[in-house]
């Protein structure tokens, strides 16, 4: 794909661009458009998106804005777009300023009254969501959590009484850590979801009671090896007397049927939701 100055020029603007946290195939015919037609490229690292270019065959000027100097940085985003120029910000993977840098740019240039323009993709959230089979609507995404344990350990136990999906980023070197203080500081019964190298060559993603998720981390070196996004289903249903029967249909189901099937009926003969009995059966499977 060979790059085509002639393009018709974007209008002055910051446009913020999404790119592929992995495959290079997850990038979109807009961004790619996008990229073309403005006049240089913002990147957080300048090596990696120049590869990202160059893959594409597109040659833009590019400028570093990494966390450090992102406000000093805005100044020249919007003296450019002053002059009438269209720039692109785009982080190293995925969406920016979704625990990534960008914000603040993004911020400074709307306040010099310029507009922002988002050129939506890839996000590493949403593909872990669509993935975990959360049926609850409801969820909040954390991003990354203090890398103390005690101050982790405090944001989780703040987060536990929420009625919702809990999603987060961790870094490989304390996944560890971080999975056992969610399995000591939330419901260990609540299912967990672990994406791993979300499309990558060695995604993975697997679905376990958030009690188990230490020991099979433990279990081989690899599933600690890559960027996770965690996702801890919402909190279960305390169950009453009234929901014996649903308890005792799901335990006869789930003693025959794999789980997700044995959910799938026992939410049709009892009303409950699949998701929370689904949770119920990784729970006592």
């Amino acid at each position: 794909m060979s790059d085509t100055p002639h393009h018709t020029r974007l209008p002055p603007a910051l446009y913020v661009v999404a790119t592929p946290i992995g495959n290079l195939g997850d990038i979109t015919l807009r961004a790619l458009d996008t990229l073309k037609r403005v006049e240089r490229v913002a990147a957080e690292d300048t090596r990696v998106s120049g590869q990202l270019l160059a893959h594409f065959g597109i040659s833009r000027p590019l400028v570093s804005i990494r966390e450090h100097n992102e406000r000093e940085a805005a100044d020249r985003v919007i003296a450019w777009i002053a002059a009438g120029e269209a720039v692109a910000y785009v982080s190293d993977a995925g969406t920016p300023a979704v625990s990534d840098p960008g914000a603040r740019l993004v911020a400074a240039v709307r306040a010099a009254g310029h507009a922002v323009v988002p050129v939506p993709g890839v996000s590493a959230v949403t593909a872990a969501l669509s993935a975990a089979g959360v049926e609850a609507g409801d969820w909040l995404f954390h991003g990354f959590l203090p890398p103390k344990s005690g101050a982790r350990r405090a944001q989780l136990q703040a987060l536990a009484a929420l009625p919702c999906a809990l999603v987060f980023y961790e870094a490989p070197h304390r996944i560890e850590e971080a999975l056992a203080d969610m399995a000591a500081t939330l419901d260990p019964k609540r299912a967990v979801t672990l994406a791993r190298e979300l499309t990558k060559k060695f995604e993975s993603i697997v679905t376990l009671p958030l009690a188990e998720a230490p020991a099979w981390l433990a279990a081989d070196p690899n599933h600690a090896r890559g960027e996770f996004v965690v996702v801890v289903h919402p909190p279960l249903a305390a169950a009453t007397a009234s929901d014996a029967e649903a308890l005792r249909v799901l335990g006869i189901l789930a003693s025959e049927l794999p789980p997700p099937l044995a959910a799938k009926l026992a939410a049709k003969i009892t009303g409950w939701t699949k998701a929370e009995l689904y949770q119920m059966t990784l729970a006592h499977k």
